[in-house]
């Protein structure tokens, strides 16, 4: 296929070729009813203008249309040979409709082309993991409720350190992910910006109706300089990946928890077996693979987050081809972002509670706060020698009844105060 910047009939140099591509034409596979989304507008806002006929613009629509259901129905690929999405649509249009498919690219550059395409798969990629997350952190208040008395060691260094309860751990993750999602809705805020008809930076003399595209793509807006526009290519993706990295620091904890409350040692929980893996040469096992991964893939994405930090730090203003190396991390993130999220939703839903292995691993010495917090009230003593006083006795340390000792914890937040009304009322409102 011919590209879109070629100029002579001359053969490219094939491995200059494939290292300029790179593996960006198997990405655009994720863009492509994106860019056909922006063609679509872009070639009526060229009608309204004057640019195109009504004809022409009907032309074009219809076989957009028609480009994307083959792409939909898997007849369309991507090559090394075509560079991108972007080509292959543009080489289609000028098969099927001859000088009115080479109109389509008046007035826009490859630039804003590709710019617009990942920001609209920005935003609808966001949108998806803003509303699974609110689907996970229902989930983790329905289990906050239905364990919200249950006993569990709570642990500082590794070691129980006070009593708390499950209730309370779930609803760790709900405030967790509440504001993570706070930072995921202005990542959403930030990508819906329309920098269609910036062209490569610098603007084109066609009076190009910007608002027209702007309302047709759903934006909120349009990023007035053009300029900035291929400025913030690598600023948005950078935000949108720390939105992420905040979710899989907070899921990330919850595949630690899962995998040492599931230990031999431990075994407070039961999951559901459809949720784990075995081995290939011991009969007993039954890992949590995906927990495991989980934890590796928020590394991944933090070093991604770093990589698009880096790629456009210090580039002279203007469109660099650097850039085009943000999409695979961006993409990747996103993806595995969704993927580890739909992973905690099904384990938070098939997790059983084992209440009597748990009562049973909770050492007597779990209460040993409660009772110099217990002098403090009853004998009128300082905090600090009531802590000395049993500090120094341990094995007086007596055991206290574990659902009155959850429910005497009254300070707003712990376990026996958990306000699940408020979480409701946040998810609400996200």
């Amino acid at each position: 296929m011919t590209k879109i910047w070629q100029k002579s009939k001359s053969k490219s140099n094939s491995i200059i070729e494939k290292y300029n591509t790179g593996d960006d034409y198997l990405w655009d596979l994720e863009i492509f009813p994106f860019d056909i989304q922006a063609s679509v507008a872009h070639a009526e806002m060229l009608g309204i203008i004057g640019v195109l006929t009504s004809e022409e613009v009907k032309n074009l629509v219809g076989e957009l249309g028609d480009i994307l259901q083959n792409f939909n129905k898997g007849k369309i690929k991507i090559r090394v040979e075509d560079e991108d999405c972007h080509t292959v649509i543009e080489n289609l249009l000028i098969k099927k409709l001859g000088d009115i498919g080479k109109k389509i690219h008046t007035g826009r550059s490859r630039n804003d082309q590709v710019l617009t395409a990942v920001r609209l798969y920005t935003v609808n990629k966001l949108k998806e993991i803003a509303d699974l997350n609110k689907d996970v952190i229902n989930s983790f208040i329905e289990f906050a409720e239905n364990n919200k008395n249950i006993p569990l060691p709570g642990y500082t260094h590794t070691q129980q350190a006070m009593l708390s309860s499950f209730g309370h751990w779930s609803l760790s993750f709900v405030e967790g992910l509440i504001n993570d999602q706070e930072i995921v809705n202005k990542a959403i805020e930030i990508n819906n910006q329309n920098p269609l008809g910036t062209a490569a930076g610098f603007g084109v003399s066609f009076p190009l109706d910007r608002v027209y595209t702007k309302k047709k793509l759903n934006f909120d807006k349009n990023i007035v300089n053009s300029l900035f526009a291929q400025a913030s290519r690598g600023k948005f993706e950078s935000l949108t990946l720390e939105s992420l990295s905040q979710l899989m620091l907070t899921i990330s904890r919850f595949a630690t928890d899962m995998l040492f409350f599931t230990a031999r040692e431990t075994e407070f929980i039961k999951v559901s077996e459809n949720l784990t893996t075995g081995s290939s040469i011991m009969p007993q096992k039954k890992n949590l693979d995906s927990m495991e991964l989980m934890r590796g893939n928020a590394s991944v994405i933090f070093s991604h987050q770093l990589t698009v930090k880096n790629i456009p730090k210090g580039v002279i203003s203007g469109y660099n081809r650097d850039l085009q190396l943000i999409k695979k991390p961006l993409i990747e993130s996103l993806n595995i972002t969704q993927s580890s999220l739909e992973v905690v939703r099904e384990f938070i839903r098939g997790v059983k509670v084992k209440q009597d292995v748990i009562e049973k691993a909770i050492k007597k010495d779990i209460f040993a706060a409660d009772m110099a917090n217990e002098m403090v009230e009853k004998d009128g003593i300082s905090f600090r020698d009531a802590y000395v006083q049993v500090g120094q006795a341990l094995e007086d340390v007596r055991e206290f009844n574990l659902e009155k000792n959850i429910k005497s914890k009254k300070s707003l937040g712990s376990p026996g105060n958990l306000d699940l009304s408020y979480y409701k009322k946040m998810l609400k409102k996200l």
